[in-house]
């Protein structure tokens, strides 16, 4: 298993090359595609090892090393983690940069970033005192899947009329981030429920509770008509090519139709994996990791640390 792992240590990687590629880079606004580097950059070359980068009670409350709320969501627990969370961060961000100018679009990243990690603490911690089980403070969390999912809400809140079809059956956008947080529990043992929950109550307070208005006044802005969702992309400050996206269908754009034809994001994904496969002339027989955030034990922690440094050796 171990040989398996070393052999795949950069297929994620070659597979989001590969899925930016396709999209083209001219096509990508630039918030976007510097958070994309940032996490693939990240993922080369770490901050910190993996065990000092994952969030939890323990660690970051008890232990006072609240540096951990920065680190944990750039950092992932292995290249597949990273494509997974990359390749449906890519499909949201060009359209929510493109609809909320990329001003703001970084502003609201960074406040995702930090703020689902506080509530991700709040919640373990909650749970830890409500049933008297320490393992909710141990549970360590890393990747950007809990920031994905405060996207996605903005996303479905943005488009309330579409409608995403879950394992075949229709979902409403406003009900959609529920569903599946529920089943990647359910299929993907391993994923932290906790950190995609935090995400989405982020999501919720920025489109129905307060966040936006704190994040307004925080920012000291007189006038968001540049940066507040509405804005058209001429205002974006986006300096791609509008002739490309008018001539070339964005990866999100495709993501559309397809859950119009009954794909869910995570087929959406599997398509994507085969695609690239198929470009790369690649293959991989495994079983993918989840693609979400992982939740992780100091064994498997330290586990994948000994992988990652086998890897590269």
């Amino acid at each position: 298993m171990r040989r398996s792992r070393q052999r795949s240590s950069h297929l994620g990687l070659l597979l989001l090359f590969s899925q930016l590629y396709q999209v083209g880079l001219d096509n990508i606004p630039p918030v976007t595609l510097a958070m994309l580097g940032l996490n693939a950059y990240l993922f080369l070359f770490p901050a910190v090892p993996l065990m000092k980068a994952c969030v939890s009670v323990h660690r970051a409350y008890d232990s006072g090393e609240w540096q951990r709320l920065l680190l944990s969501p750039f950092h992932h627990a292995d290249d597949m983690h990273l494509y997974f969370n990359m390749a449906s961060f890519l499909m949201k961000g060009i359209r929510l940069e493109r609809r909320l100018g990329s001003a703001w679009f970084a502003y609201a990243l960074a406040v995702f970033s930090l703020l689902t990690g506080v509530i991700y603490l709040a919640l373990e911690a909650g749970l830890t005192h409500l049933t008297e089980d320490q393992s909710y403070s141990a549970a360590c969390a890393v990747g950007f899947s809990g920031v994905i999912f405060a996207l996605k809400v903005l996303n479905n809140h943005y488009h309330p009329g579409r409608v995403t079809y879950v394992m075949g059956f229709p979902v409403s956008n406003r009900y959609a981030s529920w569903v599946e947080l529920v089943l990647i529990h359910i299929t993907s043992p391993g994923t932290s429920f906790i950190g995609h929950l935090a995400g989405i109550l982020v999501g919720l307070l920025y489109t129905t509770g307060p966040l936006k208005k704190v994040m307004k006044m925080c920012a000291g802005m007189t006038s968001f008509n540049t940066f507040m969702p509405g804005t058209s992309f001429r205002s974006s400050g986006y300096s791609g090519s509008r002739h490309s996206f008018a001539n070339r269908p964005t990866t999100e754009e495709r993501s559309s139709s397809s859950y119009m034809a009954g794909m869910t994001e995570e087929e959406q994904l599997a398509a994507a994996i085969r695609n690239s496969l198929h470009d790369t002339g690649g293959g991989h027989h495994g079983a993918a990791p989840p693609p979400y955030g992982f939740r992780l034990t100091d064994e498997e922690l330290r586990a994948r640390r000994l992988t990652r440094i086998g890897g590269f050796m």
